[in-house]
């Protein structure tokens, strides 16, 4: 018998029956760069490449129960937080990540493809829920500068003057060691509006700023493929500032070769770079 030597990554996220968010495109995304994606449910989609109509959530011991029996099992090498939008589930999921402070921790908390939050669910409760009990223990926080406003307005006045850099300083303070803010614009020339910014912060400050060609689309889980990339570089290994350039490259790749599945939106080929070898051997 082989001793399993993959390294092993837990996700947590949604089950997408079209794989294109949540656990199967993490899973796909790391068996494409050569790690074992492991899985913990948080809701069933209802939906296609086009939209999701309506989501089933998986009750929160559930959710701790799937993951302390896998953890119990095997030793993982990092874990990943996809889309989370139940205050239960942030709780259930902090407390099982808190006992392994070690394993680099991937947070990609918002979905845009997710349905509305009900009614009982109170946004700006759920932000400081996610913002007190996930992020100190993240390795890096990823999400967009609108993502990142809408967080900030649950610490401090909007008319103070604070910049991007100090939204992401403060999160920093709690404990998060990397924000990493995704697809802003890379300037104002004609020569920049066709590319977009990914830009990495550390403590202190910017610690790259990536320009990308900017790809029309439209995608669907796109922010999920480069989330899961990041956590399969570090999984591997890699310092963070690494990882996040090889899969902002690796999700570029994905991305150009996207396919289009039905009517809906296009999905990232999380395994172009395997598919262009038997193209070429044929």
């Amino acid at each position: 018998m082989q001793n399993q030597t993959s390294p092993l990554i837990l996700t947590f996220g949604v089950a997408d029956p079209i794989g294109a968010v949540g656990v199967h495109s993490d899973i796909g995304v790391f068996a494409a760069l050569g790690c074992q994606g492991l899985s913990v449910t948080t809701a069933l989609l209802i939906g296609d490449s086009a939209r999701v109509e309506d989501q089933q959530h998986v009750e929160p011991d559930w959710v701790s129960d799937q993951a302390r029996v896998v953890l119990e099992d095997v030793q993982v090498a990092a874990f990943k937080i996809g889309a989370v939008d139940q205050m239960e589930h942030i709780s259930s999921i902090a407390e099982v990540v808190s006992d392994y402070p070690d394993a680099p921790l991937i947070l990609d908390p918002f979905g845009s493809q997710l349905p509305p939050l009900s009614e009982q669910t109170d946004p700006e409760e759920l932000l400081t829920v996610l913002r007190q009990l996930l992020v100190p223990q993240a390795t890096l926080l990823m999400l967009s500068q609108v993502e990142l406003g809408r967080m900030a307005e649950t610490w401090r006045d909007l008319s103070n003057g604070e910049t991007m850099g100090d939204d992401a300083q403060h999160l920093i303070d709690l404990g998060c060691e990397y924000v990493l803010v995704t697809g802003t614009p890379a300037g104002t020339s004609r020569a920049e509006s066709g590319l977009r910014a990914n830009t990495l912060y550390g403590d202190g400050g910017v610690i790259r700023h990536d320009r990308w060609q900017h790809l029309p689309g439209p995608f669907v889980g796109a922010g999920c493929v480069l989330s899961g990339a990041i956590a399969a570089y570090m999984a591997q290994g890699l310092a963070l500032p690494q990882a996040v350039d090889l899969a902002q490259q690796y999700t570029f790749g994905a991305l150009r070769h996207a396919q289009r599945y039905g009517m809906g939106r296009l999905v990232p080929n999380r395994f172009h770079a395997v598919t262009q070898t038997i193209k070429d051997t044929q």
